[in-house]
């Protein structure tokens, strides 16, 4: 049944060129969603936001984010909590047209729609409580909220003399659904991809490491943190719960290992604080969300090992840039989604590959976060690289999936090696040509699939990832497609460029040009027992993405995240 749901989900909630996945097909301003959280009664603990040339971490580069053990360790404490939620899931800044003021985050979010919410589960910690509590963090004030306190005793009988915190995400599916419709289930997907990347790369700026915790079933995850409380949601949008991350602060831990699930227990027993306001006042009810909500409840897995580098895993990179690398806390700041690209520059070839060699994965952060190997693969279609040619190609993420890639795109492609044997990007192409109006038209007929260096399609190993691990893996497979987008946001940043994710795109027009037309599409017969005909979904196409040089708005001002951080005489900058 769950699977039969996943597919049917999935399948109905495609765009096609004669139309798309169903929503209002207006945007409701008055039932607009409130994109902050936040719990009337619950006792606020202020956090630090750190200067940028006083803070611990300024001195830490961009590059050293994927090197382990470079950076020093940060000592565990409410300031240094409050700099990884900050450099994570915090407010990078506000923009404002005329009347009309917007904030952005640190992490991206489809529509600027942020549904994923963030808690804070952790034992006595200087500067924040010296009993264990439950903390929901409130992005627009930079705070926590004390969600509840219980003893410290079951915090250290569950994760022992460790120096390490729990992170919960949640979604809240109206804050998309408000937007897109049946579609949102998939977007509220991508963020949490992007908000794991962008925790786990603000953990490797403090030192720390960060790991998802498989073992724990949702419902345990929502009773850790209290979202199953009905009497703490009177009229208030419930969350549905996702994930829990580990988050290891001393050098000698394991960045894996589990925490017991009964240490829910023993927060469910605590004192409850807070009561969570609403959203919105009217709404509308999207049952194909919620049908593929509960089809894909993940009952908790015993999750591998962490993963080691293997030796066929073991790569150079292409050479780096001649500048040197710069500091990771102004590349995570100043990430922005492009609105439009200038349609002529160009990226040199070397820059290129070496983005593409970040989303390759390995030990490193963030791909060591993750508890499976790579499911998520890359079609290219080249506009402006120097020194390659362009047109289509492909990255293959995890060599094993290639013979059954090749099997699936129909068409007669060339497969030729595209890049230096032994530099750890194994891009084959496809096919030569200008294929800008091809990115366009598939990406909904966006300019802005055609205008930058390049742009992609992520391609899912569908069939294989949910006959292996069941149909919950159907939101990891939205969750590494997020973790992908992440690192290529930062890496535009960090090459002077800019990128943006792109969730509209007809599903299945990629496969068709692609020559996977007819391993696409309708599922056939299926029944109750989950026996179904899934030869059409060997490969689906779940995000695409793209990266150029941006073309500003200049009408647009631009003010710091938090008030505290702009200098009290400095006006707006122009952005």
């Amino acid at each position: 049944m769950s699977r039969s749901a996943v597919v049917r989900y999935h399948d109905g909630t495609k765009h096609h060129f004669h139309r798309f996945a169903q929503s209002l097909g207006y945007l409701d301003w008055a039932s607009q969603p409130n994109p902050f959280r936040s719990f009337d009664g619950a006792p606020v603990v202020p956090l630090e936001l750190g200067g940028r040339a006083s803070s611990p971490v300024s001195g830490v580069t961009y590059d050293q984010l994927f090197e382990p053990g470079l950076v020093t360790p940060r000592e565990l404490s409410a300031a240094s909590i409050g700099g990884l939620l900050r450099h994570a899931l915090g407010l990078s800044a506000w923009k404002q047209y005329r009347e009309s003021r917007w904030a952005l985050r640190v992490n991206p979010s489809s529509g600027n729609l942020h549904p994923t919410e963030a808690y804070v589960v952790a034992g006595p910690v200087s500067g924040l409580s010296d009993a264990a509590g439950v903390y929901h963090y409130a992005p627009d004030r930079h705070v926590l909220e004390a969600r509840s306190t219980f003893s410290a005793d079951a915090w250290r009988a569950s994760c022992g003399g460790r120096s390490a915190f729990l992170i919960a995400l949640t979604s809240i599916h109206w804050r998309e659904a408000w937007k897109y419709g049946e579609r949102a289930f998939r977007y509220c997907q991508h963020d949490l991809g992007h908000a794991i990347a962008a925790l786990r790369l603000s953990a490797a700026l403090a030192g720390w490491r960060l790991r998802l915790q498989p073992a724990w079933p949702h419902r345990a995850v929502a009773s850790l943190i209290g979202i199953d409380r009905d009497e703490d949601y009177v009229e208030a949008e419930r969350e549905e719960p996702a994930c829990l991350l580990l988050v290891t602060a001393d050098a000698g831990a394991p960045g894996s290992g589990d925490v017991p699930a009964a240490l829910a227990d023993a927060a469910r027993l605590g004192l409850w604080q807070g009561r969570a306001n609403q959203l919105s006042a009217d709404h509308v009810e999207w049952r194909f969300i919620d049908e593929v909500a509960r089809a894909t409840e993940d009952e908790g897995r015993t999750a591998p090992p962490a993963l080691d580098l293997r030796a066929d895993q073991r790569r150079s990179l292409p050479a780096p840039p001649a500048v040197p690398a710069p500091p990771a806390r102004d590349v995570i700041l100043q990430r922005r989604s492009a609105l439009a690209f200038d349609g002529r520059s160009s990226i040199d070839r070397d820059l290129f590959l070496r983005m593409l060699s970040r989303v390759m994965p390995g030990a490193h952060a963030p791909w060591d976060a993750l508890w499976w190997d790579a499911r998520i693969h890359l079609v290219l279609f080249v506009h402006r690289v120097d020194d390659v040619e362009p047109g289509l190609y492909l990255l293959p993420r995890d060599q094993r999936a290639i013979a059954r890639l090749k099997a699936s795109l129909g068409r007669e492609f060339v497969w030729e090696p595209a890049s230096d044997p032994g530099n750890g990007v194994p891009l084959l192409r496809l096919a030569r040509g200008d294929y800008r109006r091809v990115a366009a038209r598939l990406s909904c007929d966006q300019d802005i699939a055609a205008d930058g260096f390049f742009s992609l399609a992520m391609l899912a190993d569908f069939d294989a990832s949910l006959d292996e691990l069941g149909a919950s893996f159907y939101r990891q497979l939205f969750w590494e497609s997020g973790v992908v987008g992440q690192v290529l946001y930062l890496e535009a940043e960090a090459a002077g460029a800019r990128a943006t994710g792109i969730g509209c795109f007809y599903d299945d027009a990629v496969h068709e040009v692609l020559g996977m037309a007819g391993d696409s599409g309708d599922s056939g017969d299926s029944d109750d027992s989950g026996d179904s005909d899934h030869r059409g979904h060997a490969f689906q196409s779940l995000y695409h993405f793209t990266i150029g040089t941006p073309s500003e708005d200049a009408r647009l001002t631009t003010a710091p995240g938090y008030a505290r951080e702009q200098k009290a005489s400095a006006p707006p900058a122009i952005d």
